[in-house]
């Protein structure tokens, strides 16, 4: 296998995130998802305009590679530049490199895999309520595209889970799964 550095954050998507974690014991994942659920929403529903919930979404990052010396594997949408700036950049500014991963999926594609998921099985009207914004979202998601980082990597959103992972694994240095 591969030398991998230690103090590594990715962000991507989530399906993969399973698959690309597994030459890497132990790494940890869905810090977004921690935080979005213990914090108090803005009036659009939108956790991410919380600039508390941006900073702990750094100190937790930071603080998982410091403290485990493993990478962290993000499954996060930030579709706002400069929210995508503030994150980045602080995390950088620990001294830990961040692969940011662009997963471009067409629009069409996206309502089909946020119709077919649920979060909160055990309750369909949340479950309603959490798709109807996850729909919400998509057209800035989708121009997001237009002012992502230079070195942000484009991923191909029709790939399978399993190519989407060994194209994250390969770009970050670790050897593709058998």
């Amino acid at each position: 296998m591969a030398s991998i550095r230690p103090r590594r954050l990715s962000w991507f998507f989530t399906r993969a995130t399973e698959r690309a974690r597994c030459p890497w014991p132990g790494t940890r994942i869905n810090l977004g998802g921690t935080f979005c659920t213990s914090t108090t929403h803005t009036q659009d529903g939108d956790f991410q305009d919380l600039r508390q919930w941006r900073r702990q979404v750094v100190n937790m990052a930071a603080g998982l590679v410091g403290e485990y010396q493993r990478p962290v594997l993000v499954p996060m949408t930030l579709a706002n530049p400069p929210y995508l700036d503030e994150i980045f950049g602080a995390v950088k500014g620990e001294g830990i490199p961040v692969h940011h991963f662009f997963l471009k999926v067409p629009e069409d594609v996206l309502v089909r895999r946020i119709d077919g998921r649920s979060v909160t099985p055990g309750d369909p009207a949340k479950d309603e309520r959490v798709r109807a914004w996850c729909k919400s979202k998509i057209a800035s998601c989708v121009a997001a595209a237009d002012a992502l980082p230079e070195e942000t990597t484009l991923l191909d959103g029709q790939l399978t889970p399993q190519e989407l992972a060994d194209a994250v694994r390969a770009r970050v240095g670790a050897e593709p799964r058998p």
